[in-house]
């Protein structure tokens, strides 16, 4: 796309949550985004130095471009989730080329007579819930913090079932049904204590499956229908019920997804990442990244590397190519310390990987003594201060995650 024909467009863009669209001269479409500003999200990519600020794939997703287009939401979560849809449907090629969707997550609704609700990784997907027991499966949603939060913010509309035993089965055994700790707190709406049939769950699923499939118009229209019916047959409880799922559809309160969305080096993130290598003489080559937020392992965003380019033996080498990789991940959030297992030789290998990305965050080392104890964290003192617990823990875990890691790898080898 021509920058001056970008500019033209650009003036039309709202400042606004939504779903962008970058399309080929054929009006395939090559790459679908969502973003908390539409406008400034889309002026991002024509930056001048887009291939060192972002990376060469979109750089060249942006070079093939010949015109864009948009779609505006009510909230960044309705974008989150036809950002998902819309992948699915389009299956752009850009998207598939700039992430892994081995890591991406997916939402499943069971196949069963209380479908469960349940958020798996697209590597366990096959195993977990083969076609056969799925009902409903929505995805892919390549920003795992995001979808958790919008989990929390569709849980308090819809209260759905998760993990908690029907009333019905619990009878069939013989027990006595109990509600589960979300049904206690209004997050499940009571499928354990026998607090609603069947029937009546049917129709949260299907609330939700319309909410999932970016439907949102359609849904509040069958919500409203469902409560004039209620009110009509004096059912006043439900009726009331359906009038408040319907107002919160209309004022989504999703202030969590956009701090996530506006995630960013030196922002007010707490998550600190950790990497560390390990081989044996050269062997089995592996690195991986590990995450603390707020002082707490996160280790559902752990990742796992084997060394491709790196000579054996190389862990600068090695370090390099899994920042490479990692950075390549446009949709992971940046974290605000990346805290490398060394010292000189490491963080100046690490600092070159994020000047050729364009991207500014401190680096520190931990340095350890003979018996891989730590010794000191080097780096700029008041980046460190009030978090080396933290930034230990982060090496820490690394390192453990990296062993465990390598002895899995050398059982295959």
């Amino acid at each position: 796309m021509q920058i001056e024909q970008f500019k033209k467009k650009s003036k039309k863009l709202p400042d606004g949550p939504g779903v962008y669209f970058f399309l080929a001269k054929n009006r395939k479409v090559l790459y679908i985004g969502k973003a908390t500003s539409l406008r400034d999200r889309v002026r991002s990519y024509f930056a001048p130095d887009i291939a060192s600020v972002r990376s060469p794939l979109i750089a060249s997703m942006v070079a093939k471009a010949h015109t864009l287009d948009w779609r505006e939401t009510d909230s960044v979560l309705e974008a989150l989730l036809l950002e998902a849809s819309l992948v699915r449907s389009h299956k752009p090629p850009h998207n598939t080329d700039l992430k892994d969707d081995k890591s991406f997550n997916y939402v499943v609704f069971t196949k069963e007579d209380f479908p469960r609700v349940v958020v798996v990784r697209g590597k366990n997907i096959a195993h977990d819930f083969p076609p056969d027991t799925r009902m409903h499966c929505f995805g892919p949603f390549p920003h795992g913090m995001q979808l958790r939060e919008a989990m929390k913010i569709i849980r308090r509309i819809f209260p759905y079932r998760e993990t908690c035993t029907p009333a019905q089965e619990m009878i069939k055994v013989g027990k006595k049904p109990k509600p589960c700790f979300n049904c206690q707190i209004g997050l499940c709406p009571g499928v354990c204590s026998g607090e609603m049939e069947k029937a009546e769950y049917r129709h949260t699923v299907r609330h939700l499956a319309l909410f999932f499939n970016g439907k949102k118009s359609q849904l509040t229209q069958l919500l409203q229908k469902e409560m004039k019916v209620a009110a009509k047959d004096e059912r006043f409880e439900e009726a009331s019920r359906l009038r408040k799922q319907i107002f919160a559809l209309g004022h989504i309160q999703d202030v969590s997804l956009i701090k996530e969305e506006y995630r960013a080096p030196g922002g007010t993130s707490n998550r600190i990442e950790a990497y560390d290598m390990a081989h044996l003489r050269g062997s089995a080559n592996v690195g991986v990244m590990t995450v603390v937020e707020d002082g707490m392992p996160n280790k559902n965003e752990y990742r796992k590397f084997r060394i491709r380019t790196a000579s054996p033996g190389d862990d600068v080498g090695a370090l390099k190519e899994v920042l490479t990789r990692r950075l390549g991940h446009d949709e992971w959030p940046l974290p605000r310390i990346i805290v490398v297992d060394g010292s000189t030789a490491q963080m100046n290998g690490a600092t070159k990987v994020l000047q050729q990305y364009g991207i500014q965050i401190p680096i520190v080392g931990v340095v350890k003594d003979e018996k891989h104890r730590p010794r000191s964290i080097q780096g700029d003192r008041t980046v460190i201060e009030g978090k080396e617990r933290d930034i230990l823990l982060a090496n820490a875990e690394a390192h453990r995650f990296a062993i465990s890691y390598h002895r899995r790898t050398r059982r295959i080898v």
